[in-house]
């Protein structure tokens, strides 16, 4: 993990053992929310003092709060605005004040950056906005963004990875790694809207991996919704492929002459094309809502040869 020592020797000046202060830096850095669990966890330590004495640095210093919640429990927040700024991170949201959702969120992207402290994370949206713009040289309208508008004037402003979901580089590849962490509320349509929402950046990119962070069966469905939404669009000469499998399924429904060689090709591609997103998407065709041009310009040739990983 990226930490420079500078911030970790300012955290020390507060009173913070190297060990304390290692961790706020990452409480800080990518959730604001911690658990008493997770802090034990970090120091590998059983026994409660360790905690009530870390907990009575941050109170006296006035660095975090405790917020309580029914069947939740206890969470810590760390909202000091001079402990942010030590680390050169003060205008992060992490300090602000959310709901119960976000935070229990924050608290699994937290158990997932405590548990794969090896790699080199992307920390902040500058330095995501950095490493694509300038370091790949992707245009920035490429990048998952969102339009805040205030409140008080007509002025707005564009943010970009508003998910925060963690982004690192596993040394000595450059592949960059996306992850995604379920909530649980929202079945798989939020992982929809995730992956629509990133497509046009993974469009641009010749290798990257995207990290689903459950193990159990949901798992197999998000494989396929990932395949569906990411993997086979992207590969070259996909919009001919759709639009042959969909000429040829429409011939089969209409009891159209279709030759062998047609049949074998939807068998082998029915495999590859299916799920909700397919099923709408032919059926809008088969009733001229949507043309074959605006197939071809949705899913736009690609002559580019990518690596693409999905996994857990």
């Amino acid at each position: 993990m990226n930490i420079e020592p500078r911030h970790l020797k300012a955290l020390q000046t507060l009173g913070y053992t190297e060990a304390e202060a290692r961790f706020l830096y990452i409480v800080a850095t990518h959730s604001g929310y911690f658990r008493t669990r997770q802090f034990l966890a970090f120091h590998d330590a059983h026994w409660a003092k360790r905690n009530t004495l870390f907990w009575s640095k941050l109170e006296r210093q006035r660095h975090a709060r405790i917020e309580r919640f029914p069947k939740t429990g206890a969470i810590y927040h760390l909202f000091s605005r001079r402990l942010y700024g030590l680390i050169e991170k003060e205008n992060l949201r992490n300090r602000r004040i959310h709901e119960l959702d976000f935070i229990k969120r924050r608290i699994t992207i937290l158990d997932f950056v405590l548990a794969s402290q090896e790699y080199e994370y992307l920390e902040t949206e500058p330095a995501k906005v950095s490493y694509f713009c300038v370091g790949l040289a992707v245009d920035r309208r490429y990048l998952p963004a969102r339009l805040y508008l205030s409140r008080d004037t007509s002025r707005s402003s564009v943010r970009y990875f508003v998910d925060k979901f963690p982004m690192f580089l596993a040394s000595p590849s450059p592949l960059v790694t996306f992850t995604y962490l379920p909530d649980g509320m929202n079945g798989f349509s939020d992982f929809v809207q995730h992956l629509e929402t990133y497509l046009p950046l993974f469009r641009q990119l010749s290798e990257f991996r995207v990290l689903y962070a459950r193990t159990d069966v949901h798992f197999e469905q998000a494989t396929e919704l990932f395949d569906s939404l990411v993997e086979i669009p992207l590969e070259p000469d996909f919009d001919e492929d759709v639009l042959r499998y969909l000429r040829i399924r429409k011939a089969r429904d209409d009891q159209q002459h279709v030759s062998e060689a047609e049949l074998i090709y939807r068998n082998h591609a029915r495999a590859g094309f299916k799920g909700e997103a397919f099923e709408r998407l032919y059926r809008s065709w088969k009733c001229g809502q949507v043309s074959s041009a605006g197939i071809e310009e949705r899913f736009q040739r690609n002559e580019r040869r990518r690596s693409i990983g999905f996994g857990t």
